[in-house]
């Protein structure tokens, strides 16, 4: 944590309710540290009927930048002066920066994390098929940036009729989005439907609860579905390892892929946004959010 403040200190934020087990001003504060910014950030609980007057508080005080947690991610769209295509696509976002002049700037850096955490792990998204299962925040932020970075083809997958209603809604934006990308939705309850997209696929991932502790008993893939040439990817972090990335790493998977370094790389896309300079990664893993203790992980995909 920065010691020594002055006038002219720069202060960012994370706005949200709850914000009070965050672990973004750790990480943040530390890589301002390390990386000489001149600047502090600090956690807000900011609810949706507060949110209009720490807008207008962000502007008057001169912040320069700042995340959004639940449940605000939807709602502060509509005071962007600026939003990205991947954040317009999904219409939420939990990153913003400041400009000088006032004007705000929406980001949404789930995908852009997922997909950075897939390739420190050799794993590309361009020209490849990946099989989504689920239709939540973090699951069609990944989509949409995966789509924008060449997928070939994506596969939504929904538990439910109103899930299946709207994995089709979105697959329609996607490909409308980016023409090169197939996308198309499938209902997890055809399991012949499933099986033949999981064969045809070169990434899987849960963007589910399931395996989530406490429902970290639960799985949507049966492992005969796994093969070695199949990626498999989770976005749960707690556990570090669920049961769908047991099962895969013991049908012989070559490449699984637990959700922790994916919060870690939003935050540190974030960070660039802010900044312009690289977090020091492997440092804040290894001195901030040791990855035996996902309870310590960042914040709850609010970073």
């Amino acid at each position: 944590m920065k010691t020594e403040i002055s006038g002219r200190t720069g202060l960012y934020c994370l706005i949200g309710s709850p914000v009070g087990h965050s672990g973004s001003p750790a990480m943040h504060n530390y890589s301002f540290q390390r990386t000489g910014v001149d600047a502090v950030y600090l956690a807000f609980d900011v609810t949706l009927g507060t949110l209009p007057d720490a807008i207008r508080a962000i502007r008057t005080l001169g912040i320069r930048g700042f995340n959004i947690t639940m449940p605000c991610k939807t709602a502060v769209m509509e005071y962007l002066d600026e939003i990205s295509p991947a954040a317009a696509l999904i219409g939420a976002c939990n990153t913003v920066t400041v400009s000088p002049e006032g004007r705000l700037a929406g980001y949404n850096t789930d995908g852009i994390g997922f997909l950075q955490n897939l390739r420190c792990h050799g794993v590309e998204i361009r020209g490849r098929h990946m099989v989504m299962l689920g239709t939540g925040g973090a699951a069609m932020a990944i989509c949409a940036q995966a789509a924008l970075d060449g997928a070939r083809c994506i596969t939504i997958c929904s538990r439910s009729p109103s899930s299946y209603r709207t994995a089709c809604g979105i697959a329609g934006k996607l490909e409308k989005a980016a023409p090169g990308t197939e996308v198309r939705a499938v209902p997890l309850a055809d399991r012949e439907a499933f099986a033949r997209e999981v064969a045809a696929a070169d990434i899987l991932v849960n963007g589910t609860k399931a395996g989530m502790a406490p429902l970290d008993g639960e799985t949507l893939v049966e492992p005969s579905l796994f093969r070695p040439e199949l990626a498999v990817a989770d976005v749960v972090y707690n556990p570090r390892e669920t049961r769908m990335l047991r099962e895969a790493r013991e049908a012989g998977c070559r490449t699984v892929v637990g959700g922790i370094g994916m919060l870690l790389w939003q935050g540190a896309e974030a960070f660039r946004l802010f900044t312009g300079k690289e977090m020091p990664v492997e440092e804040v893993q290894q001195r901030l959010f040791a990855l035996d203790n996902p309870g310590r992980s960042l914040h709850d995909r609010g970073i």
